[in-house]
């Protein structure tokens, strides 16, 4: 269903999308965590991660690591003092915006980085498109107002 992050994205997946669907795939993507583990994208002493076994953003995307890239990205923004606005787009109900510098707080340079590069936006059209999308993203990712089992987001994929 995903093209790898460097492939043809006349496909339909717009660049806001594609920056979404790397947000949470980054930690398997950058070798960071179990999930890379498994993968073999994990960095070992030299700090040279590999690419995904499976291919691009859709294997690291793959068996349970939507779950985990979902998790982590919430823990990133309850971290940076965000969890009223994460619980607001994980439960039933309105969803409370978020300020595209709310979120380059909570996501850091690397990331935003890192997702600059990978869908050619420019930095602050990138925050901004991200600002939109985001809690809705959450939002549809988390129907029954939690964080699904690894399972049930599998069938949303």
């Amino acid at each position: 269903m995903f093209n790898t992050l460097g492939g043809n994205r006349g496909g339909g997946m717009s660049p806001i999308m594609l920056g979404l669907m790397g947000l949470l795939a980054y930690r398997t993507l950058k070798g960071k965590g179990k999930l890379a583990d498994m993968l073999g994208t994990n960095q070992g002493a030299s700090g040279v991660g590999n690419t995904p076994a499976s291919g691009g953003l859709g294997g690291a995307l793959a068996g349970g690591s939507l779950g985990a890239g979902l998790k982590d990205l919430l823990d990133r923004f309850r971290q940076s003092g965000q969890d009223d606005k994460v619980q607001s787009w994980v439960s039933t109900g309105t969803n409370k915006p978020i300020a595209p510098t709310e979120i380059e707080q909570a996501l850091g340079e690397e990331r935003i980085q890192w997702l600059v590069e990978q869908t050619g936006m420019p930095r602050d059209q990138l925050l901004n498109g991200l600002s939109g999308e985001l809690p809705q993203a959450i939002d549809k990712l988390t129907p029954d107002g939690r964080i699904p089992t690894d399972e049930e987001l599998s069938r949303l994929q």
